[in-house]
């Protein structure tokens, strides 16, 4: 009998990744005859900054070809995000509680929604101020010429940093009602936590104090308001109980 429902949620677990590979392949495909054009719309926010005689190049024969279409395929995961998320969810619930399943289904929306608002964070306030401070800081003579796959990985790095340091109020939230910390406990630790936001933003953006600042602030704030909302929900599931 347990063999029978594992083999059961084996071919269920089959089937979730089927369709999510499916979903992606299909969007995939929709938006590869777009892909030269998604890839301009990613440039813009540093094409706005090049002077009249400068433009991005490619060195390797292959990137203009592959380039576009790596970036086709990581949109493609982005627009797929919500099918792949509500398939994780539809395979775990079965075997939750009622209140566990509905706390489960918030937490995923919440972290989608945040993943989704430190992409738009990095590309419509982040990649400006970085671009309109890296060319203006170009020495007198040189010409900017960025290759378009070293672009797209340094704003691929970027747009994930940001997406995750979104993430801090979901992990925080998690901490406090699990029971592994408290607001009180985390509270008293941030001196510490923005000693750390400052470092990894030292870590995981260029060199330069303004996308360290931009990473670390909001890191910071976001660790706020995960305490303060994980208090309010914490009390309010005390208060029932």
């Amino acid at each position: 009998m347990e063999k029978s429902s594992f083999l059961g949620h084996l071919q269920e677990l089959r089937s979730r990744i089927l369709k999510s590979l499916i979903v992606i392949l299909v969007c995939f495909l929709g938006l590869i005859y777009f892909s030269n054009d998604i890839y301009l719309l990613l440039s813009e926010p540093l094409l706005s900054f090049l002077p009249s005689n400068s433009s991005m190049i490619a060195t390797e024969v292959a990137s203009p070809f592959l380039t576009p279409l790596k970036l086709t395929f990581y949109v493609s995961l982005l627009v797929s995000m919500p099918f792949l998320l509500n398939q994780i969810w539809r395979f775990i619930a079965p075997g939750m509680y009622e209140n566990e399943k509905t706390l489960s289904f918030l937490i995923m929306l919440s972290s989608l929604v945040l993943f989704y608002l430190g992409v738009l964070f990095t590309y419509f306030l982040v990649l400006p101020l970085v671009f309109g401070f890296f060319t203006g800081a170009a020495p007198e003579g040189v010409l900017i010429m960025t290759d378009i796959s070293r672009y797209l990985d340094f704003v691929l790095s970027m747009m994930f940093a940001f997406s995750f340091a979104f993430e801090i109020p979901i992990f925080i939230f998690l901490l406090i009602w699990s029971g592994i910390s408290s607001s009180e406990s985390l509270r008293s630790k941030r001196p510490y936590v923005i000693i750390g936001c400052f470092t990894v933003g030292m870590l995981i953006t260029p060199p330069d104090i303004i996308s360290q600042s931009l990473l670390a602030i909001p890191a910071w704030i976001l660790f706020e308001l995960g305490i303060v909302m994980a208090k309010i929900l914490v009390e309010k599931k005390d208060q029932k109980s």
